[in-house]
């Protein structure tokens, strides 16, 4: 029998293993932090942030930009779209401030009213808005948008909603992007009279246009699916101007990384629509006239996700699957490089190391597809019969 020496030192030990057993992640290895610096990283060029409201009551676009005076050439302009219901930019307060502090004009347009505004007329809105908030910013020498350096960031809906900006920035007077970002693309709907938002002629998009989609290997399926289609009809991009880019979720250790639709959001309450003065409507102005219809309210789970977006913290995934890749896709684009910078260069899919030094899984990056050439017609075969073009939408905020 072991003596009671032994006993009493064994005890102590026992119960140490015991607590740190029990506790969740006690002693696992820390997913890897926010690079010191480099793309995604926080060498920042300004110390804080600029937070305005741009246009009139039910018409607002919230802008960003790090304080002090604009560089010469002025500062590279990120759109970015929500997700549907995902109307508080808090939201996105984390990326937005990542954005802002490295140097770029950052602006939300707050293209829906949640209940009152239909999928069918979000891209005009949209348009219409983000159109507004830059003559607004025109002569303004500390916002100072480069209109030749514009990218478009959709998450979930806001990625066809991107694309569609994209697709008719010449006839709406927008700049033409350089670089779609289309993070966790969905959304996605039939046609105009179906929920979501339906693509439009995307053929219509510069091909010079980067397009880089990032989806996740949860809930992967519909993401990949709306990756795909945004991809093929968008037609006349080259295929090197197209990236997918896939972020593998790693439960290695704790707090375990899930690619969820969620994980491009990272909440920062201080960029809570609360704490910004909203212009109050005009008396003199008659309000729109309102027609309910279903598409306009949250399905229930849709208000599911809303919630996981307003409430998704800030990780590895966030610094280097989503912020990292635009960085770099944003570098690229306004460069006028292919996307084979960017398939070629290993810092592209690096996730970095847990703390223990097992490396992140990467991320995977494919080259879509080009369209399939069409298969020639049977001697004595009748002509096809030409389908109907989609319906122009017209430019503006009603559509």
């Amino acid at each position: 029998m072991p003596s009671l020496s032994r006993i009493r030192l064994a005890l102590p030990l026992a119960l140490a293993l015991a607590v740190l057993g029990g506790a969740p992640g006690a002693g696992a290895a820390t997913p890897p932090a926010q690079p010191k610096e480099g793309p995604g990283g926080q060498a920042y060029a300004a110390a804080s942030v600029v937070k305005r409201v741009l246009g009139r009551a039910g018409a607002v676009t919230l802008a960003y930009y790090g304080n002090g005076a604009a560089p010469a050439e002025g500062r590279p302009v990120a759109v970015m779209l929500h997700a549907w219901g995902a109307v508080n930019p808090q939201a996105y307060g984390a990326w937005i401030e990542h954005l802002a502090r490295s140097g770029t004009l950052v602006l939300f347009p707050r293209f829906q009213e949640v209940g009152r505004t239909r999928p069918v007329d979000a891209s005009g809105i949209a348009a219409t808005l983000v159109k507004d908030a830059l003559a607004e910013l025109a002569g303004d020498q500390e916002a100072k948008p480069d209109l030749g350096r514009v990218a478009l960031i959709g998450h979930l809906a806001g990625v066809p909603l991107a694309a569609n900006l994209a697709a008719h920035a010449k006839e709406t007077g927008l700049p033409v992007p350089r670089l779609i970002f289309g993070a966790m693309p969905g959304g996605i709907a039939r046609d105009d009279k179906a929920r979501g938002i339906a693509l439009h002629d995307l053929n219509n998009i510069d091909p010079a246009t980067l397009i880089v989609t990032v989806i996740g290997d949860r809930d992967a399926r519909a993401a990949d699916i709306a990756a795909r289609r945004v991809m093929r009809e968008a037609s006349a991009v080259p295929t090197d101007h197209k990236l997918m880019v896939r972020a593998l979720s790693d439960d290695h250790g704790f707090p375990a990384l899930s690619a969820t639709l969620a994980a491009p959001a990272g909440t920062n309450p201080a960029y809570d629509l609360g704490q910004l003065k909203l212009p109050t409507p005009d008396p003199k102005q008659k309000p729109a006239p309102f027609k309910w219809s279903a598409d306009m309210t949250l399905t229930g789970e849709q208000t599911v996700l809303v919630g996981q977006i307003n409430g998704a913290g800030t990780d590895s995934l966030d610094y280097l699957a989503f912020w990292k890749t635009f960085d770099m896709a944003a570098a690229a684009a306004f460069s006028g490089q292919s996307a084979a910078s960017l398939k070629g260069n290993p810092r592209f899919i690096d996730m970095e190391r847990w703390s223990d030094g097992w490396p992140v899984r990467r991320l995977s990056v494919e080259t879509p597809r080009p369209p399939a050439p069409p298969k020639p017609a049977a001697v004595g075969a009748p002509a096809p019969v030409p389908t109907k073009p989609a319906a122009k939408p017209m430019p503006g905020r009603g559509q």
